[in-house]
């Protein structure tokens, strides 16, 4: 698992009004978080797919994503198929990615 230091930030409320990151913005970002998905579809967003060995296990992993999630007050949606999770995030409130997004997911790597 690759770290990087975007764990160490923390989300901060966003209330809307602001615009969604650059293409360049989210490239500069995007290394720091290598096995995420960045998608750019119809709202750019965030992707990845967790593994684990179980139900039992992937529903621990998304109640200890949750935890994180609640404590930094950005919350992901998140899909349980049997033993797999997988995460999107985007921020709503811009439409789009904002840095939040990035600060998230690097979280989350932490976590599996």
């Amino acid at each position: 698992m690759q770290s990087s230091h975007l764990q160490n930030k923390h989300c901060v409320p966003c209330e809307g009004g602001e615009p969604p990151l650059t293409e360049e913005q989210e490239n500069a970002l995007k290394p720091q978080i290598p096995t995420w998905l960045l998608l750019r579809d119809t709202e750019h967003r965030l992707r990845k797919q967790f593994t684990l060995k179980n139900f039992k296990e992937a529903v621990s992993f998304v109640n200890r994503v949750a935890k994180v999630a609640e404590e930094e007050g950005h919350h992901p949606d998140i899909y349980i198929f049997y033993n797999k999770v997988q995460i999107d995030l985007f921020t709503h409130a811009v439409g789009g990615l904002s840095k939040n997004d990035f600060i998230m997911a690097a979280k989350i790597d932490e976590l599996s």
